[in-house]
């Protein structure tokens, strides 16, 4: 039965706009490319120190199981040259499973809705665009109000006009 996935994509280094294009190309490798938020240009978070980020959100039907959406999406990584050497810092790509249908997963390969979804704009500002109505199956929120309730020290977002 098809599931519907919602994944957050970043890329600070390199072309960034051409590394989130090429990311959406594979991802409808592993199902169907439903809906693709605008991009966002936005600053670091945790790792302050390193280029802003161009950030979407995309929308993916598929038949895959939890485990092979994130193997899958660690093999995107790979093969556009993500290097896991700074947690948190730069890098050409990273692609996080926000949500998938209602499942909640909790185990320390995957977490799913992912746990800090509810506190990040870079996030929710693109979820909201394409999905408003989204409901967090934990908080039972839609992704609108929960952008709606962050503070205004949450994080620059810049919409761009660039898809």
């Amino acid at each position: 039965m098809p599931q519907f996935a919602y994944l957050s994509l970043g890329s600070n280094l390199g072309n960034r706009t051409k590394s989130l294009r090429e990311c959406i190309r594979r991802l409808g490798e592993m199902g169907e490319v439903r809906r693709v938020s605008s991009f966002y240009e936005t600053e670091p978070m945790e790792v302050r120190e390193q280029p802003w980020f161009l950030n979407c959100v995309v929308e993916l039907e598929t038949l895959l199981s939890p485990q092979e959406l994130l193997a899958g999406i660690r093999n995107i990584e790979a093969q556009l040259g993500r290097e896991r050497l700074v947690e948190k810092g730069p890098r050409t790509i990273d692609i996080d499973i926000l949500l998938l249908d209602d499942v909640v997963i909790d185990t320390p390969d995957i977490k799913i809705p992912h746990p800090a979804m509810q506190e990040r704009r870079f996030v929710l500002a693109p979820l909201a665009e394409i999905a408003p109505e989204i409901l967090h199956p934990r908080l039972g929120r839609s992704a609108a109000a929960l952008l709606a309730d962050l503070p205004a020290g949450a994080g620059q977002v810049r919409r761009l006009r660039i898809k």
